[in-house]
């Protein structure tokens, strides 16, 4: 009897983990922005995206920033302040991180679609390498991994998704925990998924890089 109670006591703080998790990370950032400062449905401009990309190339630098950080902040919290404080273990570290992501994905603010969890999850690794130190190392070259293809693309679909994969493979590599190792591949499907559509304007030639100042203009 103590042991279902155990057992029962567990799922519930679980479930509470999953369940504020989702909610803080189906918080629609760039939307709301959009919305406050411009008076327009971000999904109507630019690539038609509720992430912080589509915010800097719609409502320019200064409030992309203050996108990306917000929603890297929305998986950052779920991973150290949700499952901190109810399951402070690995899997309780991962149902926040996959709420999170899951929430910014498919958001049930905007009719279930969202953005697509880059810097979410890029908010959750960060959460992970303050719950489980073993997962660093992974995080910090899966960083490196995303600027440095970045740097040669200036795609940034192209360093997410490179990014993407390399994650699973380092956290294996690295010896992170079963869970966080699950989490990873998990969080490369749906980066992988989400980007579709870029990967088709990739294989045709359309999709748009961002302007690096060291890039050579063409002569007019």
């Amino acid at each position: 009897m103590t042991d279902i109670v155990n057992i029962s006591w567990i799922a519930g703080k679980l479930a509470l983990v999953l369940g504020l998790s989702y909610l803080m990370g189906s918080i629609p950032t760039a939307f709301l922005f959009g919305k406050i400062l411009k008076g327009i449905d971000i999904r109507q401009h630019g690539s038609g995206n509720v992430g912080a990309t589509n915010a800097f190339r719609v409502l320019g630098k200064g409030t992309g920033t203050v996108v990306l950080l917000l929603d890297i902040i929305k998986g950052i919290v779920p991973v150290v302040v949700f499952a901190g404080i109810l399951t402070p273990d690995p899997l309780g570290c991962i149902v926040a991180g996959m709420g999170a992501v899951c929430g910014h994905n498919w958001t049930c603010f905007l009719n279930f679609k969202g953005g697509k969890g880059i810097a979410t999850s890029l908010g959750v690794l960060i959460g992970l390498t303050v719950a489980i130190p073993a997962a660093r190392p992974a995080v910090l070259l899966c960083v490196l991994s995303w600027l440095t293809c970045f740097v040669i693309t200036a795609y940034v679909s192209v360093s997410s998704i490179v990014a993407g994969i390399f994650l699973p493979i380092l956290m294996i590599v690295f010896g992170a925990p079963f869970l966080v190792i699950l989490l990873s591949l998990l969080f490369c499907v749906f980066i992988v998924l989400k980007h579709r559509p870029n990967i088709h304007r990739l294989l045709i030639g359309q999709e748009p890089k961002v302007p690096m100042p060291w890039a050579s203009k063409k002569p007019s």
